[in-house]
């Protein structure tokens, strides 16, 4: 892949980096023998990123002719969004502490070139500003009242780069090229690149190692090209086709962020931003399942003024959810008055609003795993012993979960799989785990979970390696259709 540093006047260009070409910027734009290249990365380095100026058109037409510009004009107006300096500052406030401890002044300055600073100290906020604000040349400014904040950050020219700097940035650009994907040589073209992002150290998962490893196969043997990645490798998802998010999702993390990037980059993402938004909030969800007719637990959306009319609402025990709850956490159990008055304002502490849920006792839960908009595999989730939910923690860390019986979707209840595809639907098209209460001949929709569990030795005892394959060529199908429409479009 052909590496182009586009600039506005090349003759005047201050660095020699080796291995790439640099390009005149008029000439990207308005020679048509560019506009029909294939395989290129251009890395937009002119002066300015205004609205409509000459270096904004350089990303705008690199993104439509797929040349993945650096930086994009998403990562552009993300600079401008103060909510989104905000979110960052917040995100890497324990970096941004470890990093600036020993600065005095009420104010700092930090450059960054292709991820590093020339002060080691700074090498890992450098390189996660830069993941998340790819731009060759960044800086940032942070101000100091109770601790530090991220305050702006923006991309910079070279000729403002300072002359002692030059010989560290060539350097730095030199080792980012040379350990980049996209200068490797593979033993035979994929059709694809696919990205599943992973953290290998998280305690819960919603894909063991074993079943990303049957996910790697599967699309290997479509004729995709597989890296896992990681938190850090944000500013990398330009250099693939697709992304595969198997890291709980949240928000207000990472994972989101991910998923909004790649969205906007013109990836085939899973799990989509909109599922992200739309699955991890319990009152959104609780509204639409309301609003399309889909049977539910007696469900009120509570706040500080109505919290203590619960009982006589839904009676006790009953159920109250943080709305961005996963894996169980959030949720709680209350029993009688002083309980609910004690959870309940601590919950409601962290969110403006939270849901309660009428308590409904089962041995089980359905759970009818949904993709493409069709049903792919149903479980029994049983109660861990001794307990109401599928997990048990104790207060020694230490998680308890109930064991798993997986059925063909075929001998599942014709009423909650039809359930759980109307739920699931209302969402989207990707790949959702909609909880399902039995009682008796009588089914509700608990939740929809986006990102669900994938374990291999469960949720794919009945499909084995056919599940793995299903979703790869879910991706694959998704590709080719963007493909084909790029191509009609040209």
């Amino acid at each position: 892949m052909q590496i182009n540093l586009v600039v506005d006047r090349p003759k005047e260009w201050p660095l020699h980096i080796p291995g790439v070409t640099v390009v005149d910027a008029n000439e990207y734009l308005t020679d048509a023998r560019y506009a029909g290249m294939r395989g290129l990365r251009v890395f937009n380095l002119c002066r300015s990123y205004r609205y409509q100026s000459r270096g904004y058109y350089v990303s705008l037409l690199a993104s439509a002719r797929g040349h993945k510009p650096v930086p994009s004009v998403t990562t552009l107006q993300d600079m401008k969004m103060q909510n989104i300096i905000r979110m960052v500052s917040d995100e890497l406030d324990e970096d941004i502490q470890r990093s600036l401890s020993s600065i005095r002044s009420r104010t700092f300055t930090l450059s960054i070139y292709f991820g590093r600073n020339l002060a080691a100290r700074h090498e890992q906020m450098s390189l996660r500003l830069f993941n998340m604000f790819q731009a060759p040349f960044l800086r940032a400014h942070f101000t100091r009242t109770d601790k530090w904040h991220l305050q702006s950050i923006g991309p910079i020219a070279a000729k403002d780069i300072p002359s002692s700097h030059r010989p560290f940035v060539v350097r730095a650009a030199t080792r980012y090229f040379a350990g980049r994907r996209f200068t490797a040589r593979r033993k035979a073209p994929a059709r694809y690149s696919l990205a599943i992002l992973h953290n290998p150290s998280a305690s819960e998962s919603p894909s063991n190692k074993k079943a990303l490893t049957r996910f790697e196969r599967a699309a290997t043997s479509l004729g995709m090209d597989v890296e896992f990645i990681k938190r850090d490798d944000f500013s990398r998802l330009v250099e693939f086709d697709a992304l595969f998010i198997r890291e709980t999702t949240a928000v207000n993390h990472y994972t989101y962020r991910f998923s909004r990037r790649a969205a906007a980059e013109g990836l085939v993402v899973i799990d989509d931003p909109e599922s992200i938004l739309r699955c991890t909030n319990k009152v959104y969800l609780a509204e639409l399942l309301i609003r399309l007719g889909i049977p539910g637990p007696r469900t009120v959306i509570v706040r500080d003024d109505n919290l203590m009319a619960l009982p006589d609402m839904l009676g006790l025990p009953c159920i109250l959810k943080q709305p961005d709850s996963a894996f169980s956490l959030g949720v709680k159990k209350v029993d009688t008055v002083e309980e609910l008055e004690r959870e309940g304002l601590r919950l409601l502490d962290r969110s403006e609003l939270i849901i309660a849920q009428e308590f409904l006792p089962t041995e089980f839960d359905w759970r009818i795993g949904i993709f493409d908009r069709k049903p792919l595999y149903a479980c029994r989730y049983f109660m861990a012993s001794k307990h109401w939910q599928i997990v048990r923690r104790e207060q020694d860390g230490k998680v308890v979960d109930g064991h798993v019986e997986t059925l063909p979707v075929e001998l599942a209840p014709r009423a909650a799989v039809r359930m759980a595809l109307k739920a699931a639907n209302a969402i989207g098209d990707g790949l959702y785990g909609v909880d399902v209460k039995q009682v008796g001949r009588k089914f509700y929709v608990i939740e929809v979970n986006d990102n669900p569990n994938i374990d291999a030795g469960f949720e794919d005892a009945v499909l084995k390696e056919n599940l793995y394959s299903r979703i790869m060529e879910g991706f694959l199908a998704r590709l080719d259709r963007q493909r084909d429409n790029s191509k009609a479009r040209s």
